[in-house]
């Protein structure tokens, strides 16, 4: 090789060495994202190593709740399995909220649940979570500082204002006191008239519209054949006061004004009471004195040992099973012909005060998901209690329960003519003290005018101290 070739071909060699030495760096520190996917083998790549960061990171997981268990107070006083009802929905709820165990206490009706509360808050044990009792006893449990607004649960939620706008102002009325919101609506009902359609269509007779055409029906459908009596009709008088309203309301005047006045010497009440009378003493349609037949006139209806009953819309379903006959459903005839009347009831779901803050929180989620629109129209269908949010009659389930039994929305109507039930403070002495009346006018031992004057000088007397 001549010398310029071999000075070209050195000259070669050191520049490749020169280029190699100003190189990147080795593939082993670049970043890892650049790395050839064979790099590692598939199986050696941890599946969540894919997924976004944010899904993998134990930070954004709800952390586990601690346990807690609650008792709710439930009554149990009208022609239908409630107890089993009640029970499943638990089970429903429960399978939600894993980590709340609600234990339920069936007594046999509203005024033992309000009794039991107050034992055993009088005896220094430790109340239920929730009780439904009377929406009427707002002002005593309030007064005895057993329960607990609930607005601060009501603006926990993205709805609140929507969720209690949607149920029946008619069972709202009693929920509010002083401005804030004591109980949430759910076993709510009517007082109505059943009547068996198929005995007036054979009497040649039609509904009654008016107090005479109710008298006179009747008076027409009581046979005696030996020693039974079939009456035309029974009208219980054991817890006089719910049953009585619509007679007072009828007649123009309802037994109240307010919270803090009653009354009970009113003509038109009076002679309410008179026509109560009547119906045994002038049209011989119903048994004469007081008549303890509350649990006892859904069964003599069903079987024909009666023509018409009064009672709670609560027994329709129960009413329904029993009966081989069409069922008539509608509020109490008026006085005036043409005209009706009813009142509302029930039960609402309270609060108790004296449970813990992580109790309080579990009841109202329980309150807050018995009361959704599906079991708010089950828990009608099932046993007869009128649902008590407009949006339960858009459900699928309603609409088609109503479609068969129209009667559902009867008991729901009777609403339009209801008068406010009655509800004071010291409603227990207040409401006992009518009742003992009524009841002594009913038996004969005293005039209606006398009776309801009494009545009325010891209420106003009972109300003296929480009316000032």
């Amino acid at each position: 090789m001549s010398t310029p070739k071999r000075f070209l071909f050195v000259l070669l060699i050191l520049l490749v060495g020169l280029l190699a030495a100003c190189g990147p760096a080795a593939p082993a520190e670049a970043p890892a994202e650049e790395a050839p996917a064979e790099a590692a083998p598939p199986e050696e790549a941890p599946a969540e190593e894919a997924a976004p960061a944010e899904e993998a990171a134990p930070a954004e997981e709800e952390p586990a709740m601690e346990p807690v268990t609650i008792q709710v107070f439930y009554p149990v006083a009208v022609d239908a399995p409630i107890a089993a009802i009640f029970q499943g929905y638990i089970e429903d709820f429960q399978a939600e909220y894993p980590y709340i165990t609600v234990e339920p206490v069936f007594s046999g009706g509203y005024g033992d649940v309000q009794t039991a509360i107050q034992t055993t808050i009088d005896g220094g044990g430790e109340p239920p979570a929730l009780a439904v009792m009377l929406a009427t006893a707002i002002y005593d449990l309030i007064n005895a500082d057993y329960i607990v607004p609930l607005d601060e649960h009501i603006a926990g939620m993205e709805d609140g204002d929507a969720y209690v706008a949607d149920f029946l102002p008619a069972f709202l009325a009693n929920s509010y006191y002083d401005g804030q919101l004591w109980s949430v609506p759910f076993q709510r009902s009517a007082v109505v008239m059943y009547y068996n359609v198929d005995m007036f269509a054979e009497a040649g007779l039609e509904p009654p519209t008016s107090w005479q055409t109710w008298a006179e029906a009747a008076q027409a459908l009581t046979v005696t054949e030996g020693d039974v009596t079939n009456w035309g009709l029974h009208f219980s008088s054991d817890w006089p006061y719910w049953l009585f309203q619509p007679l007072a309301i009828g007649a123009g005047q309802n037994i109240l004004d307010d919270d803090c006045t009653v009354t009970f010497d009113d003509p038109a009440v009076i002679e309410a009471v008179q026509f109560y009378i009547d119906l045994s003493a002038e049209y011989g349609a119903m048994p004469a004195g007081v008549q303890a037949t509350w649990p006892t006139d859904p069964p003599d209806l069903a079987s024909g040992a009666t023509a018409m009953i009064v009672h709670s819309s609560g027994s329709l379903t129960g009413l329904l099973e029993q009966a081989d006959f069409e069922l008539g459903v509608m509020p109490y005839p008026g006085k005036e012909e043409g005209t009706t009347a009813s009142v509302p009831g029930g039960g609402n779901f309270y609060m108790m005060n004296g449970v813990s803050a992580e109790k309080q929180d579990a009841a109202w989620k329980f309150m807050e998901f018995i009361t959704q629109p599906d079991y708010v129209a089950d828990f009608s269908i099932n046993t007869g209690y009128i649902a008590n949010r407009y949006s339960a009659y858009d459900t699928d389930a309603m609409q088609a329960y109503v479609a068969d039994v129209p009667q559902a929305l009867l008991t729901r109507d009777a609403l339009q003519s209801a008068g406010a039930e009655l509800a004071t403070q010291n409603l227990g002495q207040v409401r006992g003290i009518f009742h003992d009346y009524l009841q002594r006018a009913i038996n004969g031992e005293m005039g209606a005018a006398e009776a309801m004057a009494a009545a009325q000088a010891e209420a106003e007397a009972a109300l003296a101290d929480y009316c000032e």
